[in-house]
């Protein structure tokens, strides 16, 4: 059964990859920001998808920053739970995949999006949903769901991807969304939706089942991608 955990959460890893590429425009004079590039993998491939060399990260890992570099992006070393050292309305695109879950400080990250973003511009942020079935599931049964870590080592769901005796050096998951508050949240902070996408969906242990019933149910898919315009 862990295994077939572990084989779901990779497809659905992979479609929400997907569906972040998909909204993203083409626009070569655009600035970039990743808020948490990591080592700048994913950011490349975003900056390739939007076609623009003017990409920025902010990252607090020195290991990542100098990978980031190495690619190409532009690295501000910052905490993402605090006011960012950047100057209002100069990005014309900002980005983050997977990282609202780590934060303590959900509203300064919003508002921050909101104050560097120029007016017009957009941003495409990813998490992972806690409405999904398989987190409502693990709820039911009196488990921790399998998108909420209460410490960096993993306890409290014998069908967990990970071990008991591994250890997160990402840290936990602190905010985990569920799918209607995470646009409330946005449009909150006045931003207008644009898309909210699901990707990934539990039991389903094929690609194009998953891609068909994510589509059909975003509501409960694993992960949530949404696009919203200054």
């Amino acid at each position: 059964m862990r295994r077939l955990f572990s084989r779901v959460f990779d497809i659905s890893d992979g479609l929400n990859r997907s569906n972040f590429i998909h909204l993203l425009e083409y626009d070569p004079s655009a600035r970039l920001l990743d808020l948490g590039c990591g080592a700048g993998e994913f950011t490349a491939r975003c900056a390739l998808t939007i076609g623009t060399k003017n990409v920025y990260g902010v990252e607090l890992d020195d290991e990542c920053i100098g990978k980031a570099e190495s690619r190409g992006i532009k690295c501000i070393r910052a905490d993402l739970n605090e006011r960012l050292p950047i100057d209002s309305s100069c990005f014309d695109v900002i980005i983050s995949n997977q990282v609202i879950e780590h934060l303590l400080n959900c509203d300064t990250f919003i508002e921050e999006i909101q104050r560097i973003l120029k007016p017009g511009g957009y941003a495409v942020i990813s998490t992972e949903n806690m409405s999904s079935w398989h987190n409502i599931f693990a709820l039911v049964l009196g488990y921790r769901p399998f998108s909420q870590f209460y410490s960096t080592k993993f306890f409290g769901n014998p069908l967990s991807t990970h071990d008991k005796e591994e250890e997160s050096e990402l840290g936990t998951h602190i905010r985990v969304f569920a799918y209607r508050p995470f646009k409330d949240f946005f449009e909150l902070y006045r931003f207008k939706v644009e898309s909210l996408l699901g990707a990934g969906y539990y039991p389903m242990p094929s690609k194009p089942l998953m891609r068909l019933m994510s589509k059909m149910d975003p509501r409960h898919a694993h992960f949530m991608t949404i696009k919203v315009r200054k």
